[in-house]
């Protein structure tokens, strides 16, 4: 049995100071004030840091400077160490059928082989996005007509991994792709990503599982109606629509998103819809003028953003920074609303029961301790 002691617990809206928590064969046991600790139990004395569950990063390609099919035991081991207790590692658009394939099986190869104990699926971003958006798109080989002898490989492959499936609906054929992801995986999650889909061709994909805007106000579509006038896309679909969580990128400039718009949607979303991710690349292109000090964003070589450096802990850092959000706001957008959006329902949330996944971070959210089913990692 492991004893956290002196800890400061955070849980959903609020914290418990001065508090202990014990864990045994993987699993929250118990946790609270004035906790007995048994008899000749590990103790880990953490001197009142916050312990909150650990972070949930559902988008993430790299951990900053490896994609994840070129080295996955590595990029599971860094992020670990930032606290990651869950990985979706992400595919994108510019692989090709038989990369897409390729890298399925080095990354199922590493999970099953133990290299990857945070592993909990795939984010399949595309192949069917907009190409007239997102980096590298130049190097879009999916852009002619959508065909199932194409994709049923891939759809395949990994249907008991996939846990998000990331579309743009105004793409012809599109419909009968959704149906057939569907029917392989019933719980799968659709987002809208890289897209210039109205509001309404986004609504008719949420009774079939769209709940996420990828990677909101980024590689979306216009806003062009009549002239002078603003119109409606991707962007005021995800805010206006409750059910549909927005995911962001947090990085320290406030370049993804402006902070100021960071603030707008914290109101507009509520705490409850927001999704931190990090969105790791692995893109070596000069810096946009003006971003030279970017140090946590990839730039690609047509003078674009290409995603981060960050791993998740630091977009926590950066949450707080430029909305003043709390440790406790930044854990539930990077641990309890991606575990709920995605149905994880023994992650995400100190509770009895649930998984010891733990992260211990200081007031800034820079990570002393990981604990993965129980283990300490870090």
């Amino acid at each position: 049995m492991l004893a956290i002691i002196n800890a400061t617990l955070v849980m959903p809206d609020h914290f418990i100071p001065n508090a202990s928590l014990l864990i045994d064969d993987g699993k929250i046991v118990d946790f609270g004030k004035k906790l007995a600790i048994p008899e000749g139990a590990e103790i880990l004395d953490v001197n009142g840091l916050y312990v909150g569950p650990g972070l949930v990063d559902i988008h993430t390609h790299a951990d900053g400077e490896t994609w994840f099919y070129d080295d996955p035991e590595k990029c599971s081991k860094t992020l670990i160490d930032h606290g990651v207790t869950t990985v979706l590692p992400t595919l994108y658009y510019s692989l090709n059928r038989q990369q897409f394939l390729d890298a399925i099986d080095t990354i199922d190869a590493a999970a099953a082989a133990g290299k990857m104990p945070n592993f909990a699926g795939y984010y399949m971003e595309g192949p069917y996005l907009n190409p007239n958006f997102g980096c590298d798109r130049e190097n879009n080989p999916w852009r002619g007509e959508i065909k199932k002898e194409d994709y049923e490989e891939i759809l395949s492959k990994v249907k008991h991994t996939a846990k998000v499936w990331a579309l743009s609906p105004e793409r012809e054929g599109n419909m009968q792709f959704v149906k057939d992801v569907k029917e392989a995986i019933p719980d799968i999650v659709f987002t809208v990503a890289h897209s210039e889909a109205t509001p309404d061709q986004i609504e008719e994909l949420m009774p079939l599982g769209l709940k996420i805007g990828t990677h909101h106000t980024n590689a979306t579509g216009t806003l062009e109606s009549f002239p002078e006038c603003r119109g409606v896309c991707v962007d005021e679909a995800v805010n206006y629509n409750t059910d549909i969580y927005a995911e962001l990128i947090c990085d320290s400039l406030g370049i993804h998103v402006h902070p100021y718009n960071l603030r707008l949607l914290t109101k507009i979303k509520g705490k409850e819809k927001i999704i931190l991710i990090s969105d790791s690349c692995v893109f070596y292109g000069p810096p946009i003028p003006g971003c030279e000090e970017a140090f946590d964003i990839c730039f690609d070589f047509n003078g674009e953003i290409a995603g981060s450096k960050m791993t998740l802990d630091i977009s926590c850092r950066n949450m707080m920074m430029h909305t003043g959000c709390s440790v406790c706001d930044a854990f539930r957008y990077a641990s309890y609303n991606p575990a709920k959006a995605l149905g994880f329902s023994d992650l995400g949330q100190i509770k009895k029961g649930n998984t010891a996944n733990l992260t211990i971070v200081d007031q800034w959210f820079n990570v002393k301790n990981t604990i993965l089913k129980g283990e300490i990692l870090k």
